[in-house]
Parts: structure tokens; sequence; C-alpha cells
């Protein structure tokens, strides 16, 4: 009998000990593990999103109520319908301003309801946004065979980020099918990346928007050769977009659209700089080459988005209209960039517009006043 109580008392202490163990396992897993099964994300790695969680438990503002409108936004998705097609045929913005439009619009209102949804299920965990978010992400895989027509592949590039995002932060999410999951793999493939091989050697804004949709599906894919490849692209000819006075070569040539068009490369520039930061570490930002920087570009940009009439290039340039239920350029490039740079500089502008979302028709900078772009996310969570 001693012998028996002696082997139950030594396995109960064992059993204990595997049961302390087994909860610090469970304890640690939750800590590091991305929660709902959330991919590494180029442009909302785990860090930004727990920090984000953090501000949103403790009401902070201007995040807090970023949150609140991002989950007003997303129920207000939850009853429409997609508009995928088999074939995404644009023409040309120049040769059929209507057409083009009408047929952007599908992808584009398709892929913000896709990214708001998923950001939100991302943020707090309800699986109706998930479900939502999957179901836009799934018709696009399973309906869209292929692009046609002159702004096919741009359009593709540019509104098309807002699937890859909204992909990357589902992709190990156990609602999404595997069999689902493998569709949107090969029309990543067959489709988006084909689109932005196409562009993305080009030396404009069109380049700028498929290295940051072929960043993003890399990275869904895991394909660090593809990624890699692009990396390259961007730091190949990055100083060579910028002017010694920091005006983008290629894009004051648009004429009245001169302005629009510097803000349509920066805000794609930026976006894969940071997604180039949360990759490998790397800090573009602060890279110089022949005394040029990038925050030189975006200096410009800001001075003369404040005073218009000055700006060298044409009379009279095009600047958004207010608009708050839309957005306005460049209001969301400069939420990112104060986080980025951590300035003031651009309050007196931004503080209007707060909180900052931005959705008529691309993805690069869609929440920034929720989705603070810190550089260095460990000294804002210590």
């Amino acid at each position: 009998m001693q012998n028996f109580i002696y082997l139950f008392s030594g396995l109960q202490g064992q059993t204990t000990q595997f049961l302390k163990i087994g909860l610090t396992l469970l304890i640690v897993c939750l800590f590091i593990w991305p929660s709902h099964g959330h991919g590494q994300s180029l442009m909302h790695p785990i860090t930004q999103i727990n920090y984000v969680k953090s501000q949103i438990n403790k009401k902070s503002e201007p995040v807090y109520t970023a949150y609140k409108q991002l989950v007003t936004l997303a129920d207000s998705l939850l009853l429409t319908d997609h508009h995928a097609v088999e074939d995404f045929s644009v023409p040309g913005f120049y040769s059929d301003k209507e057409g083009q439009r009408a047929m952007a619009k599908k992808l584009h209102a398709d892929a913000f309801a896709a990214y708001c949804t998923a950001l939100a299920y991302t943020l707090n965990g309800e699986q109706k946004y998930a479900s939502k978010a999957l179901y836009f992400i799934n018709s696009w895989a399973t309906i869209n065979k292929k692009y046609s027509q002159f702004d096919g592949p741009v359009v593709l590039s540019y509104a098309g980020a807002g699937l890859m995002i909204a992909a990357e932060l589902l992709k190990n999410d156990p609602l999404w099918a595997k069999k689902d999951r493998d569709h949107f793999k090969v029309w990543a493939i067959d489709v988006y990346q084909k689109a932005t091989h196409f562009l993305r050697e080009r030396s404009n804004n069109i380049a700028d928007w498929a290295r940051f949709a072929n960043l993003l599906s890399a990275n869904f894919l895991d394909d660090q050769k593809e990624l890699s490849f692009t990396i390259d692209l961007i730091k190949a000819d990055l100083f060579e977009k910028i002017a010694a006075d920091g005006h983008l070569i290629e894009e004051v040539k648009r004429g009245e659209k001169g302005l629009w068009y510097t803000y349509f490369s920066l805000a794609p520039l930026t976006a894969s700089m940071w997604c180039i930061h949360n990759a490998t570490g790397e800090n573009l930002f602060t890279a110089t080459k022949d005394g040029k920087l990038v925050r030189q570009a975006l200096d410009y940009l800001y001075y003369y988005n404040q005073h218009p009439t000055e700006w060298p290039w044409f009379k009279n340039p095009d600047v958004d209209m207010l608009d708050r239920t839309a957005g306005v350029w460049p209001s969301n490039l400069f939420e990112a960039m104060k986080d980025i740079y951590n300035t003031s500089k651009f309050d007196p502008y931004l503080s209007m517009y707060r909180p900052i979302v931005y959705k008529k028709n691309h993805f690069a900078w869609t929440f920034p006043t929720l989705m603070p772009a810190h550089l260095h996310l460990e000294n804002k969570t210590r």
C-alpha cells in the first residue's frame, strides 16, 4: 500500500509539473502567435496590430474613434454583393473615362469591402466580418480569370491591392477553407502577378503600384525570390525618380494632374518602403543618395498641395475637394508619414480630416489614423 501511495504521489507531482509547463507554453503562444490565424502581413504586421488593439482597449484617441469608424463601415458592408467578373476588361481612361470608371469600381468596391471587414475581424475577432471578407476574396478568386484592355493591368494593381491585403490578414485563419485559399493562390499568380510583372519595370507611378502589389502577392505566396527581386527593383531606381529640389521627374510632366500623380506615385512608393521595412528591417525612409531623400519629395508635395497657385509646372493644378465620406488626398499619405518621421509638421493640415479613411480607388494608406506606421514600435509599447 505504501508503494502504491508513493507511486501515486509521484505521478501526481509529474502531472502537476506537466500542467505547469503546458500552461506556460499556452501563455507564451497567446502572446507570440498572431490571433485569429493572422498571417505575417507586410502592410499590417502583428506588432502594429497588437499596438492598435492595446489602444482600442484603453480607448486612446485618435485610434479609438478611428476603430469605431471602421466598425461602422464594416457593418454597412455586411449585406453588399460582389461585383466579380470573368474578364476584368478596363478601357483606357483617356479614351473612355466612364467605361474605365465603371469597370474599375467593380474591383475597387469589393477590394475595399474585403479589406475593411478583414481588418475589423483582425482587431475584434467577430467572425461575421471574416466571413464577409472571404466572400469577396473567394468571389474574385473563382470568377475572375483574366484582365484585358489598356487599363486592365494597372487598375488591377492599384485596386486589387485591397484584396491582397485582406488575404494577407486572413491567410492562416481556419475560417478560410484550404480549397478556397488554394484558388486564391492560383488567381494571385495567373491574374494578379501577371499584371504586376507586365508593369513593374516602367519608370513612373504605374511601376510604383505594380511593385507594391507584387510585394504583397509575393509575401502572401511565401515567394522569397519574388519578394527579393521586387525589393531590388524598388531600391535600384528610388533616387532616380527624385530631382534635387524634391519634385518627381516623371509625375510633374502630367499637366494639370501633376500634383495628383506626384501623390499617386509617393503613396505606393512609401507603402512599399514600409513593407520592405517590415520584411527585412531596412529603413529606406532615411536613406540618401547624392544628397536626395524621399522626405524631400514628400515635403515638396506637402508645400505645393498647400500652395497650388505656386506650382511651377502648370497653372492651377488639380487638387482634391473636401469629401469626408471618401477621403481627401494627400491627407492619408501625410497621416502615415507623420508617424514614420515622428513629426507634428503636418498636423495643422491633417486635424480637420481625422479620423482619416481613404477609399476612393486605390489601397496604399487606407486607414492611416487607425493603423499608425511606427518604424520603431517597441518604443511605443514600453
